[in-house]
This record gives C-alpha cells, structure tokens and sequence, in this order.
C-alpha cells in the first residue's frame, strides 16, 4: 500500500473518535494525525491543536506533515445548530471551504467531506429515500451539508480534487456521549438503560427514522475511501443505510436485557427535525459501486452497545 499521511479533523467527535483507531491500524500509528480545537481524554495519537476556521493554521499542519488525505468531521449537528443558525453556517461553512482549498493548494489526495440525511426535507419520498431525490432541508445543518455537497462537486470538476462523501443516517456508538443530533437519543437510551434510569426521549415512540451502528458506519467510510477513482460515480455523496427503528423498537430490544427499563416520551421541536426526514433509505447505488453491506441489525446493535457500556460502567 503506497505510504499515506492522513489528517483527521474533529478527530474528539462522535465519528473521530472510533475513526481514529482504525486508521491507525491500516496506515500506522505515526502517519495519523488527529487535530482539535483541544485534546481529547485518553487519545492515543499524534495531536495538533487546529481550528479549522483558521485556514492558514490548516495549511501549516498540512505542509508540516505532507498530508495526503484529509477527513474533515468538525460540525455543528442538527439540534444544536437550531439554537444559533447563523453561528452554525458559519463554521461549518467555512472549515469546509478551508479544507477543500488547502487541499487543492498543498497537493492533497483524497478528501472525506461527510453529508447526513438531513439534508433531505419534506419533499423527498419518506420510504426507500432514492440517491437523486430532491434536497430541500429544514435545518442550517442540512442546509449547510446540501451546500457541501455542491462544493465538493464544485471542486472536483473544477480542479480535479478527489472529495468523497457519505451521506449518514444517525450513528450509534458506545465510544462517546452524545453531541447535539436529532437522533442522539439512540445513544443516550443505552446508557440510561445500563444505569438503572427511566429514559425521557424527546422524539415520539412510533417515530421511524435511519439509523447504522458505528461499526458499520466506519467499515463504510474506509471502504468509500479505498475504492478506486474510476468506480466512484457519485460526487454529492452516496446514500448510506444500516437499519430503521422507532424508539419503541429500540427500548424494547433494550427490555430484553433489562426487563423493567422504562421510557417516557416527551416530544419536542427535534420532532419536528425527526419528522421531515427519510424514514427509510434507498443505498443501492453505494452497493453497486462499491459493494456497500451493513452487517449489524437492531438486535446485534443493542447487543453490542450493552456488552461495551456496562465495560464501561464496571
């Protein structure tokens, strides 16, 4: 395998953080470089201190260490971007273009720029949400992932940049604490359930959304990432499906661990975010191109996130 330098950016994120380990393994320890805007708990990698708003801090890393790739995950999410539209625009707008130029200026390979179901919006069918359906988004994050999409289009036509991308579902992990997404309530009930709690979820019972477990998100990316040029076709970013669950459905797998788990549902304006989302997802094109397959269902997921976080807890 040709020698590698690779670049995480938000490296302390929900996704960086699982990430990292992995490419480690595949391209060696020292030839990963995780970078924050601070250090996170316990990480075992080579660090540096970047806020990606600052383009020329960017490209001081990046000459530094003569990255060849770049995985570019700071964002602000959905729910907490809600709170401060024009805050979250911002940053996650301009660490995007920052990335995308420093990596045409400095000769940069490859560029993972991730996109989310949410930026899909009420016009886009809600079961089997096709790759070309239409992106109408309800919230600045999906505003600002559509705009990235076209951007990396924009600079792969353009300039010739290699830009890749995934358009996630929720992600479900047992490695962090949730971080603001409208469907970080399928982490929190696990670890609600693991201590013994009552779990109010602000999304209502029957509410159906896509879902994959990380392990399966992170296999996507690298498998994404490794594919040869010439079998990518889609520049925006491929549809990406794991699962679809209710919180019901959810807290009853967790039931058949924890027999008297209990939930409350007590929806709130994240419904209203959950609502104008795909229920189901259409990844055929994915599969065809790079024989994209989910591995984990519900069952083996809830299994899994109960056997690592009570790890955790004892």
């Amino acid at each position: 395998m040709k020698q590698e330098t690779i670049l995480v950016i938000g490296a302390n994120g929900q996704i960086g953080t699982a990430l990292l380990p992995h490419l480690q393994r595949l391209y060696g320890w020292e030839n990963v470089i995780a970078s924050d805007l601070r250090a996170g708990e316990n990480q075992q990698a080579i660090f540096e201190r970047l806020d990606a708003t600052d383009a020329t801090m960017l490209a001081s890393v990046v000459q530094r260490y003569r990255v060849t790739q770049i995985y570019h995950l700071a964002a602000i999410l959905s729910a907490k971007g809600e709170a401060d539209p024009l805050w979250a625009w911002n940053l996650n707008m301009q660490t995007l273009l920052n990335v995308l130029e420093v990596a045409r200026l400095h000769q940069v390979n490859k560029v993972f720029v991730p996109s989310s179901i949410a930026a899909f919006g009420t016009q886009a069918p809600k079961y089997e949400t096709p790759q070309s359906a239409l992106l109408d988004p309800s919230t600045v994050y999906g505003i600002s992932k559509v705009a990235a999409e076209n951007w990396s289009v924009y600079y792969h036509k353009r300039y010739g940049l290699d830009v890749r991308s995934l358009r996630y579902p929720g992600v479900i992990s047992y490695q962090s604490m949730p971080g603001g997404g409208t469907t970080d309530y399928a982490v929190a009930i696990y670890h609600e359930a693991i201590q013994g709690n009552r779990f109010e979820c602000f999304l209502a019972a029957d509410t159906l959304l896509p879902m994959i477990y990380m392990d399966d998100a992170l296999r996507a990316t690298l498998e994404l990432m490794e594919a040869p040029e010439a079998a990518i076709t889609v520049r925006t970013s491929y549809n990406l499906a794991g699962m679809s669950f209710t919180p019901a459905q959810v807290a009853a797998s967790i039931q058949t661990y924890f027999p008297d788990f209990q939930v409350d549902y007590k929806p709130d304006f994240r419904q209203a975010i959950a609502d104008s989302w795909p229920k189901t997802i259409d990844d055929s094109v994915a599969r065809r191109d790079w024989g994209w397959k989910p591995r984990f269902d519900l069952p083996k997921m809830t299994k899994e996130m109960i056997t690592h976080l009570t790890e955790k807890v004892i």
